[in-house]
Parts: structure tokens; sequence; C-alpha cells
């Protein structure tokens, strides 16, 4: 009987549960034993491991989050861990690994599989950015969830006369804030891909405020860049180097209040946009992505990254599939522009 591990990584996602259901359903009826490693990276360096029979995997395809755990855990920071990793591998008996996350989980997936090791990846981020597949799942989701909250913030705004900024997720790509700002109906998107121009953010509260419309929505990600740089909670950095951002959305309000005169609030989504109930895209993707990866492994397709592209599910190299983020282009930021007011 061949063993297989599936290990969720990274920030949690809506749908990750839907990935880990459709991998052991399609496994268990071909004879193969499923284990859940715990805690993502960090549960294979510690052999924090789980069974996964048929009755782990009931129950929880409308569920949030992950059964399995996760932790931004990256066992290539020392070559200790490297060496801990790859001999927990072979300890654990596992005939191929099942790794679920973004490009940092799957960057770690990537390196174990050029070492030699049978590895397949699943992309998983809110965000959107793996530039090997179309979408990945948890993005809709966390639009849907934008947009509610964009939805709720029009009708507080205008009853006080208020700009309010509302900050979404996205360190590198900006897909949260183009897509809820353009379904919300905001006033200005702020993306990480063109840096802030605050005077034209102003002009533009400036103008519907002259056209006696005395309330605006501004969408900003949290990786938005003003002109002195990102915004940054202190000086920390995660176990992959990347630092801490937060606070545009406090900072952009402050400024357009001064600059403007109008009263200004922020909103922080954070978490929300990744926690709770995945939405029905996101748990049939999630179970499509699901099915590939067993497929994948039964077929020995490893180094590959289970993708999603013009509508096909299909295996793509995994080293490829994160090699570059995908970010939003010039011409659709300035196609959604012509929607700001």
């Amino acid at each position: 009987m061949k063993t297989v591990g599936i290990l969720t990584g990274g920030g949690d996602a809506p749908g990750l549960n839907a990935v880990i259901r459709a991998i052991v359903r399609r496994s268990l009826p071909r004879g193969y034993r499923m284990i859940g490693i715990r805690h993502g990276w960090r549960g294979l360096l510690n052999k924090e491991t789980v069974e996964l029979d048929a009755k782990a995997a009931s129950g929880i395809l409308h569920r949030g989050g992950t059964i399995l755990g996760t932790s931004r855990t990256n066992p290539y920071k020392n070559a200790e861990d490297v060496r801990t990793v790859e001999a927990n591998f072979k300890a654990l008996g596992l005939d191929a690994l099942i790794a679920i996350g973004g490009e940092d989980t799957l960057g770690v997936a990537a390196k174990l599989s050029a070492a030699g090791f049978p590895v397949v990846g699943v992309p998983k981020t809110i965000d959107n950015d793996l530039s090997g597949t179309d979408t990945t799942f948890g993005f809709d989701t966390a639009v849907a969830i934008a947009t509610e909250a964009i939805d709720r913030l029009h009708s507080t705004a205008e009853s006080h006369d208020r700009v309010i900024v509302c900050e979404v997720m996205g360190r590198h790509a900006g897909w949260i804030a183009l897509h809820s700002g353009m379904a919300g109906g905001a006033d200005f998107i702020l993306l990480p891909e063109r840096p802030i121009d605050i005077e034209a953010v102003c002009a533009a509260v400036l103008r519907r405020r002259e056209r006696g419309v005395h309330f605006s929505i501004i969408v900003a990600a949290e990786g938005a860049i003003l002109p002195e740089g990102e915004v940054k909670k202190g000086s920390g950095k995660d176990a992959f180097g990347h630092e801490l951002l937060g606070g545009i959305g406090e900072r952009l309000a402050k400024e357009i209040e001064k600059r403007t005169g109008a009263e200004t609030r922020s909103v922080q989504l954070g978490h929300v946009q990744r926690g709770g109930t995945p939405t029905a895209f996101d748990r049939w993707l999630g179970s499509r992505y699901g099915l590939l990866a067993a497929d994948m492994v039964h077929d020995g397709s490893f180094g590959m990254m289970a993708a999603y592209r013009g509508g096909v599910f299909m295996p793509v190299p995994l080293a490829s599939a994160v090699a570059t983020l995908k970010t939003v282009p010039p011409d659709l930021i300035d196609l959604a522009s012509s929607l700001f007011a």
C-alpha cells in the first residue's frame, strides 16, 4: 500500500478543506493510505501526522480554514531543517506528498522536488497571484467578503458625508482590491502595481463634493505604495523574509482629511477576508484541484502543480509556476480607472 501525505501551508484560504476532501475521496478507493501533515512544513519537521480516512474527510466541504492546520514555516532557512525534512519524508514512508499553498509553500515544494522527492503542488492563495494558473481557490470568497463590506460602507459613508478608505489584502498584487473595488463601486482603487498619486485621489474626492456627492469610498490593497514607500508593521519579517505590511488605510485617511478637509475614516478588513465559509465557486474549484492532484500522484506526475488554464485543468511544472508573481497588468488598471468618479 502506497502512502501519500497532504499538507497545507501559509495563510489559510476558504476551499482548503474541499481540496483535502477531494484528494482523500479520490485516493482511498485506489488503495492509498492517506496521512495529513499537521501545520504545514513545521509538521514535516516535527513528524506531526494524522490519519486521513473516509470519516476524517466527511462533513468538511463547507468549512473554512484547514482541518490540518497551517504555519509559515520555512525549512530552507537553515541546512539542518532541510536535512530533517528529507529524513522525515523517508521515515514516514511517504511515496508522495501533496503540498497545498501559495508562492512560499510551493517554493519549498519545488526545492524538495528538485532534490528528488515525489511532490505535487496545489495552488492556494486568496491574492490570486500565482502565475501558473488562471485563478486560485479562496480568491472568490475573499472578493465576495470585501465587496459586501464595501456595500455596507457606502451607507454609513453617505449618512455621515465621510470618505472611507477600505484596506484589503494584497501584498504585491492588487487583484482583491481591483475586483472588489469594481464590484463595490469604489470611487478610487489603489494597487501595489502603481504608486499612489495622492493628489489625484484628493482631487477625485473634491470633484464629487463639488457635484453635491459628499461621500467617497476608496479601496486600497495593503501593499499599495505611497511616495515614501510601503506602510509596514514595524521592522519584523516572516519566515520567508517578507516584511509585515498593514496600515495603508489609516495613513491615507489622515492624509486625505488633511488635504481635502473632508472627514475621513479607515477600515482594515484583515483576516476576515480569508475566514469563514467558502463560496460555491471556491468549493467547486478546490474540489477540482484536489481531484487533479490525486490523479497526478496516481499517474506519477511529480514536480508538477495542478492548474486551471483557459477553462481546462492540467498539470504545469511546479518550478515555473512559482517563478514569478501574477500581478494586475497596466491596461487593466487603466480600464478600471474609467469607472472612477
